[in-house]
């Protein structure tokens, strides 16, 4: 079967065509128009869903060599995300199928990143047994979700405020650093010393995460230091990256331990954006390596939001006939 996945979550307009399993095509349209900002402008990203999304579906087609009336359904992000981006392609989605008479089948954005791990790229790389846990880390969401099958999803553990990746990329924006402010703190921490500035970690009961009292503890801290010498900030740079990155990955990795402590499965992998920071993937292979985990790590091109997953995840519902109707609409909130 030939699945079409339509990704338009946020402000990265994607499209990808699988076979199967296998992947044919993964085409994504970035949106600049953001950094002019420091974040992304919801209205802006509708904008560009709406010029992109025709473009990015035709190039994609013509990638995998896939004409559209070989299509046998089209799988879309129903939520969660903006709802205006959401919008743009759900309306499409229904359009695009019910002129090639073709099923659609609707995605929930964060449970496509963890199946994101299936997809067939042709290259050598071990997928998760059921089940597993999966960390999920983006810049709206925190999770720690058992799997037990691509269908059957129970998250253990959720941040409660704000998400790790939101506290990389506001700490970023304190810092003065570019936006997208997340990827930014990764390469200054590569030079930076991780124990040079300790920063409070928040001891949440269970599995759940803090993330809005290292944030507020960061600002305060830089405001103090400020105070004393204007040029903190660029005199430390690298290490104050390392120091807070080095404090969100114990907070996250620590919460992980006690989830394998308590469900007794030792098999995880990672999912969502803030999977491609190369301190989180090597601290989780370390800790895998000394607890005798199985880990399961995605390739950078399917971390971020894509297509690809969301065609994955279709798939799997596809075999379910599990199929949306006409009157589908978007959701912001996971449900």
């Amino acid at each position: 079967m030939y699945i079409l996945g339509i990704e338009s979550s946020c402000d990265d307009t994607s499209a990808a065509l699988l076979q199967d399993t296998r992947i044919l095509s993964n085409v994504i349209a970035n949106q600049d128009v953001h950094q002019n900002f420091g974040g992304v402008v919801p209205e802006l990203a509708s904008r560009a869903h709406q010029q992109n999304i025709i473009p990015v579906v035709e190039v994609a087609l013509r990638k995998a060599k896939v004409g559209k009336k070989q299509l046998s359904a089209l799988a879309f992000t129903r939520g969660p995300g903006l709802l205006g981006s959401l919008l743009v392609g759900t309306s499409f989605a229904k359009s695009f199928a019910l002129g090639l008479g073709i099923p659609i089948i609707e995605v929930d954005h964060l449970k496509a990143h963890i199946l994101a791990h299936f997809i067939d790229d042709g290259q050598a790389g071990g997928k998760p047994l059921f089940p597993f846990l999966c960390l999920t880390v983006s810049g709206g969401h925190t999770q720690i979700v058992r799997v037990d099958s691509a269908t059957a999803m129970h998250i253990l553990g959720k941040t409660i405020d704000d998400a790790a990746g939101e506290a990389f990329d506001k700490a970023a924006k304190i810092m003065g650093l570019p936006y997208p402010g997340g990827p930014e703190i990764d390469k200054l921490a590569k030079t930076g010393n991780p124990e040079a500035f300790v920063f409070p970690a928040s001891s949440m009961k269970g599995l759940d995460y803090s993330f809005s009292g290292l944030k507020t503890a960061f600002l305060y801290f830089l405001r103090d230091r400020l105070k004393e010498d204007g040029q903190f900030i660029e005199k430390h740079k690298a290490d104050l990256a390392a120091s807070l990155q080095n404090t969100i990955i114990k907070m996250l990795l620590n919460k992980v331990k006690r989830a394998v402590k308590e469900s007794g499965i030792n098999r995880i992998a990672l999912a969502g954006g803030v999977s491609a920071n190369s301190g989180l993937r090597q601290a989780l292979l370390d800790m895998a390596e000394e607890n005798n985990w199985q880990t399961f790590i995605p390739k950078l091109q399917y971390s971020t939001d894509n297509a690809a997953m969301i065609a994955i995840a279709g798939y799997f519902k596809y075999l379910d006939g599990d199929f949306a109707g006409q009157d589908v609409v978007p959701y912001s909130k996971s449900r």
